[in-house]
C-alpha cells in the first residue's frame, strides 16, 4: 500500500495483545527487562496519542507508572523492513505526562526529578513536556522525538523492535531495523 492508503488504514485505536518486554539499562549500564502495555491512537493530520503502562513483572500484574504522550508523526519515506513499511518520527509536542502508580516509583522521582515538579505521589499525574526529566533523559525546552518505523501487515500494526543493547531511537542512525510485537485493533 502507498503512504495515503497506510495512513487511512492506520486511523483509529490500537493496543497491545499482552504485556511486552523491552531491554533497558540499569544506572550501571547493565541490561534489565522492562515490561509494558501500549494503547495507540492515530488521528487525522498525522496526530497521535500513546498511553504506556509500565509493570514490575512480566505478567503485567504490578503497575509502576503510566505515561501519556501526544503529538505529531513525520513520515520520512519507505523503510526496507517490508513492503509498505515507512520510516516515521514520533514527536511528543502536545503532551508528555507521567503518573507514578507505585509509591516506590514516586519516592524515586522525588529524589531525581524535583526541579519544576510538585511532590510526586502515586496516582498523581504531572506534565513533563518541555521540562528536564532525568529518568527519561529529557532536556528542558526540547520535544521528545523517536526515529521509528510503521508497518501494517495481516491486520496488525508493527513498530520497530527495541535494540537489544537498550539504545533508544534517538537518532536516524538508531532507527530500528526489526519489528517488535504488534498492536491489534483495540
Amino acid at each position: 500500500m502507498d503512504l495515503d492508503e497506510l495512513k487511512t488504514a492506520l486511523l483509529g485505536r490500537w493496543a497491545s495483545l499482552a504485556p511486552e518486554v523491552r531491554p533497558s539499562r540499569n544506572p550501571d549500564g547493565t541490561i534489565k527487562p522492562f515490561f509494558l502495555m501500549r494503547s495507540f491512537v492515530y488521528r487525522p493530520d498525522d496526530r497521535f496519542e500513546l498511553a504506556v503502562t509500565n509493570f514490575a513483572d512480566a505478567l503485567g500484574k504490578v503497575p509502576v507508572a503510566h505515561i501519556d504522550l501526544g503529538g505529531h508523526m513525520l513520515w520520512r519515506g519507505e523503510h526496507p523492513i517490508g513492503p509498505g513499511a515507512q520510516k516515521v518520527d514520533f514527536v511528543a509536542d502536545v503532551t508528555y505526562a507521567v503518573t507514578p502508580l507505585a509509591q516506590g516509583f514516586a519516592d524515586l522521582l522525588n529524589k531525581i526529578a524535583t526541579d519544576g515538579y510538585a511532590r510526586w505521589e502515586a496516582g498523581g499525574r504531572q506534565e513533563i513536556l518541555g521540562k528536564s526529566f532525568a529518568p527519561f533523559g529529557l532536556v528542558k525546552g526540547q520535544a521528545f522525538q523517536e526515529y521509528d518505523l510503521v508497518h501494517l501487515a495481516q491486520g496488525m500494526l508493527f513498530w520497530g523492535a527495541r535494540h537489544v543493547d537498550g539504545r533508544g531511537f534517538d537518532t536516524e542512525a538508531n532507527r530500528p531495523q526489526n519489528l517488535q510485537i504488534p498492536l491489534v485493533r483495540g
